[in-house]
């Protein structure tokens, strides 16, 4: 096998172009073969292995510095950087990353779980190449989906202007995790299918060749004729005109094409574009004929494409999408926005049931933000369905113009907690941090499925600004739904269990926990009482000094960053009635990014289970007492 002899980099460039496709052929059956035990992102990278394979066999990474948008599409970089042997361990806690890790390889020079950055990493390090007097080449790879994203275009627009040697790999699958909308995709599809363009391209180009290598107005005419042709045949040129030599579009699953490509952009001066075409989930037909269903995927069979799932209950997002579905039909306002989430996000059947109102806007996180604060300010029920590690990227719109505005937006805010083996980029323990501080938004967690359907409604009915509920990722409880959905008192709490012994304050699946910890407890013959902190902002004002005039232990456990979430709400809110000396811990996620694993095993690391609970209870307790005994002596 070609594949085991494979170390590094430099052991393809030893290879002929005439190995290099069945090299391919193997890294493909070793990407479908350990996936389907372990999971993972198969389709997007399926769809890159001879770009990869042709990227590390014309550059000298990492003297070369090729960057990888989002890091989807990199396992076969991994594999071909000396990871192979490691791909049992992949999203697996302390295995192999699923996404770029720069601490895991010397060749991982960029890493980011996020899409749209690698055109503006590229520019720095090109930036820094020069002003260090280096020699080194620049790639970006980036998806035709990600190049929707706003912060593409405005690192195309700089790149364009500065005229740096970089070259930009735009792989273009027509899909990012669902697929691509907007006029940059449906230029980009002109530009795959106008046969007449690409035949002309070559025709000029090769009269081009043959002009003499002399100068003045010849030369100049000669140029202005490409130029002019190119222009009939394709309206705008877009990537010209903002400063690239384009080259392409070229068969992302042709070798010799692929690295002939690279070596005409590496004798070009200035930025330059290579449009490749690839087939998402290439060689594998289940992953080709539906590759949304196999971007990110649990175990499978291989030969059946039969996809390994525990069977239990449905996850909140359905709850959610279901919920939505109900009450749009009640409701003819709402209207479903999404930054190209429209299956992650549970929408797909709203998307049949009601197409004229559910908006996928692409890869645009923050117009999509203001964009829902002009439909609520029209006397529309914008639904902003998003992840909650994507919505940070909206944070201005989010200040600017829905909570300025008071503009009534519902944010539908999913992946709220940890997510498992995605890890450190997308994590959702930071959104309560950075919106309860802004002034006009609610925010609501739910403890099961039934009050998010509750907290659904109370959305809905809530005319006064912008209100958010947030849910993990996560299977239901599977508790009994009320037939009728009613709204809920805005910042209520609901006393769970009452006692006069510790009081655990939870918010969400960590009620549950809360819950078992109690549980615990009354076996060791401690009472513990349980509150369900649903409204996160604004706070249940009126539980909290009562909690405090009983004197009682106060346990605050969140799914959640201990920096600026409900745990430093309640520190604030009591210190503003000057209230101190008070008994208060708090439980949640420490200050550091906490990497991939499954979500149990997250929890046990940052201590939120029911065990950590009970433990931190009992020491409290012992403190307590020893404290006392030393003030009696």
């Amino acid at each position: 096998m070609l594949l085991s002899e494979i170390k590094g980099p430099e052991d393809i460039k030893e290879r002929s172009i005439e190995e290099l496709e069945p090299l391919a052929a193997e890294v493909r059956q070793f990407l479908i073969e350990k996936l389907s035990v372990t999971g993972g992102h198969l389709a997007s990278n399926l769809g890159v292995v001879e770009l990869t394979i042709a990227l590390h066999y014309c550059y000298n990474s990492p003297q070369d510095k090729i960057i990888f948008d989002v890091g989807h599409q990199a396992y076969v970089h991994k594999i071909l950087t000396g990871r192979m042997d490691q791909f049992d361990t992949l999203r697996k806690q302390h295995g192999l990353c699923g996404f770029v890790k720069r601490c895991e390889s010397e060749h991982d020079v960029w890493e980011a779980g996020h899409s749209s950055t690698s055109l503006s990493a590229a520019m720095g390090m090109a930036l820094a190449r020069d002003l260090k007097g280096e020699q080194n080449k620049v790639i970006a790879v980036i998806g035709d989906g990600a190049l929707t994203g706003g912060m593409a275009f405005e690192a195309l627009n700089h790149i364009g202007h500065e005229k740096k040697d970089l070259m930009v790999v735009l792989n273009d699958n027509e899909m990012s995790i669902a697929p691509n909308v907007g006029a940059m995709h449906n230029y980009l599809t002109k530009l795959r299918s106008d046969r007449n363009y690409l035949r002309a391209k070559d025709e000029v180009e090769q009269l081009l060749k043959k002009i003499p290598a002399i100068g003045g107005k010849l030369a100049k005419t000669a140029e202005r004729l490409k130029d002019s042709l190119k222009y009939m045949m394709v309206s705008g040129v877009l990537f010209e005109e903002l400063g690239f030599k384009y080259l392409g579009p070229i068969d992302g699953h042709d070798l010799p094409g692929l690295i002939e490509a690279f070596h005409q952009a590496n004798n070009v001066s200035g930025p330059v574009m290579v449009h490749v075409l690839t087939t998402k989930g290439k060689g594998y037909s289940p992953a080709e004929a539906d590759s949304f269903k196999w971007h990110g995927i649990t175990p499978y069979k291989i030969e059946s494409g039969q996809v390994l799932k525990a069977v239990g209950n449905p996850m909140y997002t359905d709850v959610f999408g279901k919920t939505l579905i109900e009450l749009a039909e009640q409701d003819s306002r709402i209207v479903a926005v999404t930054p190209a989430m429209p299956g992650g996000s549970g929408l797909l059947k709203f998307a049949e049931r009601f197409p004229d109102r559910m908006i996928d806007v692409g890869i645009a996180e923050q117009h999509a933000a203001t964009m829902c604060a002009a439909l609520a300010m029209e006397g529309m029920k914008p639904v902003y369905a998003v992840y909650s590690t994507f919505m940070q990227r909206a944070y201005d719109q989010i200040v600017h113009d829905i909570c300025r505005h008071n503009a009534n937006v519902m944010f539908a805010i999913d992946r709220a907690g940890f997510v498992g083996a995605d890890g450190e980029t997308h994590q959702g323990v930071f959104d309560i941090a950075f919106m309860r501080h802004i002034p006009n938004i609610v925010l609501m967690m739910p403890k099961d499925e039934n009050e998010l359907r509750h907290m659904m409604k109370t959305a809905l009915d809530y005319n006064e600004g912008p209100i958010a509920f947030r849910y993990p990722r996560i299977n239901v409880p599977g508790v009994e739904l009320d037939p009728e959905l009613r709204s809920l008192p805005i910042g209520s709490w609901e006393l769970l269990h009452d006692t006069d012994g510790p009081v655990l304050i939870a918010a969400g699946p960590m009620v549950q926990v809360a819950e078992e910890a109690a549980e615990l407890l009354k076996r060791d013959g401690i009472q513990a009482a349980v509150v369900n902190a649903r409204f996160l902002k604004p706070l249940d004002e009126n539980m909290l000094l009562g909690l405090a005039h009983r004197g009682q232990h106060l346990v605050i456990i969140e799914e959640a960053s201990v920096a600026g979430s409900l745990g430093s709400a309640v520190l604030e809110f009591y210190a503003a009635q000057g209230l101190s000396g008070l008994d208060i811990s708090l439980m949640g996620v420490p200050d550091r990014f906490i990497e991939h694993g499954s979500i149990k095993e997250q929890l046990e690391e940052v201590g939120l289970t029911s065990e950590a609970i009970v433990e931190e209870v009992k020491q409290h307790r012992s403190a307590a007492h020893s404290f006392g005994l030393a003030n009696k002596l």
